[in-house]
């Protein structure tokens, strides 16, 4: 079973090359492309049903062991992440398919997606910094090219600052690696949570904020954020999902593990609770001022980090298990909303609100999509977004974090306003002279993923207890770090 971790990681890549292989033929390209996402998410589902009531799985790479060596491991926590972040990467890649037609956005197109899917495999199995550093950036050159597929001038700009900024962040990042093989002599996780432990009270405190800067930088968290809403709504559609969907989750699960795992673990961490609620209400107020649907949805993105970042300044249980929870279910719910903006935009020529109206009249199928997932992210029962905020409330109750949980019930408030205000806008009123046509692949793609996402209605108690085992897993970790210590070779 060990075999398919680095077969997760290596699939998406050797499928990368072999279109380059076959040229601009784009047939075998999308037959490549498509075989390789859905063995990630076969391996992924795999993984998460071989770990759920065992020991995580290690696959000790080069033939050493850790901490020498290069250590891909799946828990519970990887898994769950990586199976739902597959399982988006097919349903955006057919609906790329649908709406491009025999325009791929450009010829490498599958290429770069299947490279952005690696690095995404790669972040979150990874069982040391170095190599965790080199699954982002896996990820996020991928991302630059991605973002910058037919733009023009102006809307090119308009990314600069994701990648200057991601660029730092990197740079950070490499600063980081070496002050903390320069304080511990390791670089391996789970090593690193017994070295770090006997480091004195500052320094450990000092690497454990440096990880919260450069990874808070990757999950868009308050003040590190504002290159996200100006660069994601300039992309096409899929690229625009699959971002929203992935690459902030994916920097907050690392930030989640590394806090857990290396971060102090004796009270609700202050700092992280005032980021928290700045994330949450810098991006919902930024959301209400726009006026376009994807940069709504790129603010709100921004915000709904902040309730992740909630959950694990708990440093409970309770706390961490709302945050995953979350984590998964935003995957979900963030791809749909932006699936459905792209839809509106075919249809309307425009995702301007001003320049909208009328879509439930003309395709009451897209309004019955849109509503469950607007309903979701506000946290209105019993969609999806309930369950995890329900969460995330009880934990402060418990820890006595009365002004965090006022915080986020006033920005649930204002993000239900908000999506009112789509719907009001895009759905509601007479309706605009049709653009275009959004044929029933996309439909249907988007239609997936809104199951997916009211599927968590039905299976909340499930997947609650999977999030309270992951939560008890992150916040003692010695099945973890015993796990990769002692894999053979």
């Amino acid at each position: 079973m060990s075999w398919l971790l680095p077969a997760a990681v290596a699939v998406p890549l050797v499928g990368a090359a072999l279109t380059l292989v076959v040229g601009r033929r784009l047939l075998p390209q999308r037959l490549i492309a498509g075989s390789s996402i859905a063995f990630l998410f076969g391996a992924a589902v795999t993984l998460l049903l071989a770990v759920e009531e065992g020991a995580p799985i290690v696959s000790q790479l080069g033939g050493w062991p850790a901490p020498a060596g290069i250590s891909l491991v799946a828990d519970r926590f990887s898994t769950f992440v990586l199976a739902t972040s597959a399982g988006m990467l097919v349903a955006v890649f057919v609906y790329a398919i649908a709406q491009l037609g025999r325009d791929a956005l450009d010829w490498w197109f599958h290429a770069k997606y299947l490279v952005l899917a690696s690095g995404v495999a790669l972040s979150l199995l990874t069982g040391d910094l170095f190599n965790l550093f080199v699954g982002f950036e896996v990820m996020l050159v991928a991302s630059y090219v991605l973002l910058t597929v037919k733009t023009d001038r102006r809307e090119i700009r308009a990314t600069i600052s994701y990648v200057v900024i991601n660029l730092l962040a990197s740079a950070f990042f490499l600063v980081l690696i070496a002050i903390v093989y320069g304080a511990t002599g390791t670089l391996n996780l789970a090593d690193l949570a017994g070295r770090v432990a006997d480091l004195p009270t500052g320094v450990a405190d000092a690497i454990s904020l440096l990880m919260l800067a450069v990874f808070g930088i990757k999950a868009a968290l308050f003040p590190l954020f504002m290159w996200l809403p100006d660069s994601y709504p300039t992309a096409p559609t899929p690229v625009t999902a699959i971002f929203a969907g992935l690459l902030t989750k994916v920097g907050m699960a690392i930030v989640i593990r590394t806090q857990t795992l290396l971060g102090p673990t004796d009270g609700p961490s202050t700092v992280l609770l005032w980021v928290a609620g700045a994330t949450m209400v810098v991006g919902v107020l930024g959301a209400i001022a726009q006026n376009d649907i994807k940069r709504i949805l790129s603010f709100h993105i921004v915000s709904q980090i902040g309730y992740m970042a909630m959950g694990l300044a708990f440093v409970t249980v309770a706390g961490v298990a709302a945050s995953v929870l979350f984590l998964v279910n935003q995957v979900v719910v963030k791809t749909g909303l932006f699936l459905i903006a792209g839809i509106v935009e075919r249809e309307q020529g425009t995702g301007a609100l001003s320049r909208s109206g009328g879509m439930l009249q003309r395709r009451p199928v897209v309004a019955a999509l849109f509503a469950p997932l607007a309903l979701s992210i506000a946290g209105i029962p019993p969609f999806g977004g309930f369950v995890p905020k329900l969460g995330l409330v009880q934990a402060g109750l418990e820890a006595d974090q009365g002004g965090i949980i006022a915080v986020s019930l006033a920005v649930s408030l204002l993000t239900l306003f908000s999506m009112t205000k789509i719907w009001s806008a895009a759905f509601w009123g007479d309706p605009v002279p049709e653009a275009g046509r959004a044929g029933p692949g996309m439909i249907g793609a988007t239609a997936l993923v809104v199951a997916a996402a009211i599927a968590v209605t039905f299976v909340a108690g499930p997947a609650m207890e999977l999030s309270t085992s992951i939560a008890t897993d992150l916040l003692s970790s010695d099945g973890y770090v015993s796990s990769v210590l002692e894999a053979a070779p």
